[in-house]
């Protein structure tokens, strides 16, 4: 199974890389060791917390006319 949708900005992203995360049945910590940082890095890019680059990135996507979707697909441990 998997769920897709269309990121339109900083906080949509987090959204999706929140519930992927949820579906994965990750807590914030355990997901920043499996991919060696911190787990308030993990809060700020759920959050949508800005920065230049995402900010740079998403102007440049609108100025374009770029979207951007993202899929989760959801993990099945019995395959």
């Amino acid at each position: 199974m998997s769920y897709t949708g269309k990121v339109t900005s900083p906080e949509s992203l987090g959204r999706i890389l929140q519930q992927a995360r949820l579906l994965n049945g990750w807590s914030q910590r355990e997901l920043a060791a499996r991919i060696g940082t911190t787990q308030r890095y993990i809060w700020e890019i759920e959050a949508g917390k800005p920065s230049i680059f995402v900010d740079r990135l998403f102007a440049l996507m609108r100025e374009t006319g770029t979207e951007l979707t993202a899929t989760i697909d959801v993990r099945n441990d019995d395959e």
